[in-house]
């Protein structure tokens, strides 16, 4: 295998001095972050200062915010309807989103010991699409195994899961998505995609060179170094 190349760290910070990155590049990488994370109020008063147009107007990002809060304690039907309020074609279109938001409802009436709603719902609502996808019927009866463990009993974790808040907010992140995706809108942050094309380099980048690592916490690092068959770096904690 060749010998790795060394880039000191000034030489690599004089390149990264050579990237040139505009301040509108930042204020729209901000302005990303702030609309698809919900902060309203922070996206207008930023919109105002740094004359930023957001890619979504300021009432959907408050319209999905409601949505979000709604699936996370656990309402299910005033979560549907707002959805249908935003846009009717999002669920129209989007089989797969209306089974989970079906799905965590029947979760939520298990929760609540409605054991006979929760049985005619399943009927009459999830078993007629579970016959349509294998997926959705696995996910069916993956639910419907709540019903089969007590509170002195010790169900598998992927049972006791489907009541964790994780899963509301799993629920809640897939339909904020395709809110995101029914607008155009990105649904992961830039920001977030950066951060990943940027370990990515490093990664390959790392396979031919030392160079300076990124240390999220302080800067650049130096990268590591043999010192008498063992490796040694000046990483700061």
């Amino acid at each position: 295998m060749p010998s790795k190349i060394t880039i000191r760290k000034e030489e690599w910070e004089r390149r990264l001095q050579e990237v040139q990155v505009t301040k509108d590049d930042l204020n729209r990488l901000i302005m990303d972050y702030l609309v698809i994370e919900g902060y309203r109020s922070a996206a207008e008063e930023f919109s105002n200062e740094a004359g930023v147009i957001p890619p979504v107007d300021f009432e959907s990002i408050e319209s999905r915010m409601v949505i979000r809060e709604a699936l996370q304690r656990g309402d299910v039907e005033e979560a549907i309807t707002r959805v249908n309020d935003l846009n009717p074609e999002i669920l129209d279109t989007n089989p797969a989103l209306y089974f989970r938001l079906q799905q965590q409802k029947l979760i939520e009436l298990i929760r609540q010991s409605r054991i006979v709603e929760a049985l005619q719902f399943a009927q009459d609502e999830l078993a007629p699409r579970g016959e349509e996808s294998p997926e959705f019927l696995a996910e069916l009866e993956r639910t419907m195994a709540l019903l089969a463990f007590d509170s002195t009993s010790s169900p598998p974790p992927a049972i006791t899961d489907l009541l964790s808040p994780t899963q509301r907010m799993k629920t809640a992140g897939e339909v904020n998505a395709a809110i995101l995706e029914s607008f155009s809108q990105g649904k992961e942050v830039k920001l977030v995609q950066l951060l990943k094309l940027l370990c990515w380099g490093e990664n390959m980048l790392d396979e031919r060179a030392e160079f300076p690592k990124v240390d999220m916490r302080g800067g650049l690092t130096p990268g590591r170094r043999k010192v008498e068959g063992s490796e040694e770096t000046s990483m700061h904690e």
